[in-house]
Formats: C-alpha cells, sequence, structure tokens
C-alpha cells in the first residue's frame, strides 16, 4: 500500500488512463452539494467566472470556474485533502491545483464532443483530470465515456481542438456512470466525450485538474491566460467554455 492507492489501482491508472475512486472525498455529500448551489447563486460578474448556455427551458448556467480563492471549502477540498493526495500519487509528486470549474449540465443541457484535455492545457506538460460526482452521472444525463488505453499520445485532432472524426470511429467508447460522491481521475491525453442532459434531474460534477510539483504554481497564469484569450470574439453560434471549442451547448 502507498498512500491511499493500492498497486492494483496504481495498475490499473497506468493500463487504461484513468481511476475511479469510491471513498476519497474528503467532506460530506451534503456539504459539497451545498456549496455548489451556493456558488450557482452567485453574482454574474465578479473574479469568478461565470458561463451560459441557452436550452430548450431556457438560459441555464453551464460552467463556474476560479471559484476556490472565494469558497473556504473548496479552496481545502481542492488542495489539502484526499482528492489532490491522490492526484500526486498518479501524477508521481505532489500535485498543486492548476485550475477547477463545475460543469452543471442541468436538465436540458449540452454535451461535450469527444476530445483530450491536454490542448487546452497551456504551459504545463504532467497534467491530470479530475471528475467528483455531485450529482449521479448516468448515461440518461450525459455521464463521461472514455477510450481506455490510449493515453500515451496526443491524437489527431480537428480545427476545434476536438478529435478528428477518423479517430473518433476507430476509438472504443465505454460509459463511466458515477454515484454521487465518487471520483474519477483521468489522464489528460485519455479521450473522453459526454452526451447533453435528457433526463429530469440536473448532472453537476465538480472538475478539479493538478499539475505536479516540479512545474510550479500556474493556476494564475492559467487563468490570465483564459481571460486573454476569451476577450476576443468567439466563434459564431458557439459558447466558448475551454481553450479548446469541445462543448456543444449554444449561446445565452
Amino acid at each position: 500500500m502507498t498512500g491511499l492507492l493500492d498497486d492494483v489501482q496504481l495498475d490499473h491508472y497506468r493500463c487504461h488512463g484513468w481511476l475511479l475512486v469510491k471513498n476519497h472525498l474528503g467532506t460530506s455529500l451534503e456539504l459539497l452539494q451545498h456549496e455548489v448551489d451556493q456558488i450557482s447563486r452567485w453574482q454574474e460578474s465578479g473574479e469568478w467566472m461565470h458561463h451560459y448556455e441557452m436550452t430548450d427551458f431556457g438560459r441555464k448556467l453551464a460552467r463556474t470556474e476560479n471559484f476556490t480563492p472565494y469558497s473556504p471549502l473548496m479552496n481545502d477540498l481542492l488542495t489539502s485533502g484526499p482528492i489532490s493526495e491522490v492526484a500526486g500519487e498518479l501524477l508521481g509528486e505532489p500535485a498543486l491545483l492548476y485550475k477547477e470549474k463545475i460543469n452543471y449540465k442541468l436538465v436540458g443541457g449540452a454535451g461535450f464532443a469527444p476530445h483530450q484535455d491536454k490542448p487546452a492545457y497551456p504551459m504545463v506538460e504532467s497534467v491530470l483530470s479530475v471528475m467528483v460526482a455531485v450529482d449521479d452521472a448516468t448515461l440518461e444525463n450525459g455521464c463521461l465515456y472514455v477510450s481506455s488505453g490510449h493515453h500515451e499520445r496526443l491524437l489527431e485532432q480537428d480545427e476545434r481542438g476536438c478529435l478528428s472524426a477518423r479517430v473518433v470511429d476507430e476509438l472504443d467508447w465505454s460509459p463511466l456512470p458515477l454515484r454521487a460522491g465518487e471520483t474519477l481521475y483521468f489522464h489528460a491525453l485519455t479521450p473522453h466525450r459526454s452526451g447533453p442532459n435528457l433526463s429530469r434531474v440536473n448532472r453537476r460534477a465538480l472538475y478539479p485538474t493538478y499539475n505536479g510539483v516540479s512545474e510550479g504554481d500556474l493556476r494564475a497564469a492559467y487563468y490570465r491566460t483564459k481571460r486573454a484569450a476569451f476577450a476576443h470574439e468567439s466563434e459564431p453560434g458557439r459558447v466558448r467554455l475551454s481553450l479548446i471549442g469541445d462543448f456543444e451547448g449554444r449561446p445565452a
């Protein structure tokens, strides 16, 4: 046993590029859900970043990011708890928070095209993505699909920074439903996608991203880079959530 993970778990991550962990949340599910509720009610303009989409049920919150400086619970949860400790074990060195977001995927919310995360993460080489299920993630409400064992290199991309149609057709895709409170760790080169929320229940998820301490604290530089990129006009007809064009939602 090394830290919070055993050798079987470490081997699974190295082989498949992802690992599902069920018992290392670091707070109660009720407190996490309450804090996500509170963050979703923050005013639209602030140091944090709210992003919106248009759904068949009206304008809805799609994502919030840059919130840990203003949420003590989230800061503790993502920087000093078991989530960051497990991230460090998978990175092979202590982990630093690179960025954080909440994807709400409310009823009617859009999904994300097949992609690898790494092209959206400038200034960093070794990086790990994490999904903490705030609500149950099911086939009906848009859970993540992954393609296992393809995390060794950057695959062919399209003009949006997503996976090319040829690559998407060649890969095998498997759904990864999560129960609320479970955590999925996945390599930034692991191909993944998710569909829209076609159910009658929300599918909120917390997504912290980590880099190894050897690359330094890059969080402030990431958000400076993102704000500068978002200052330019986005592609007509698309909602800009990321530094790549993976989100498939409609502008609000």
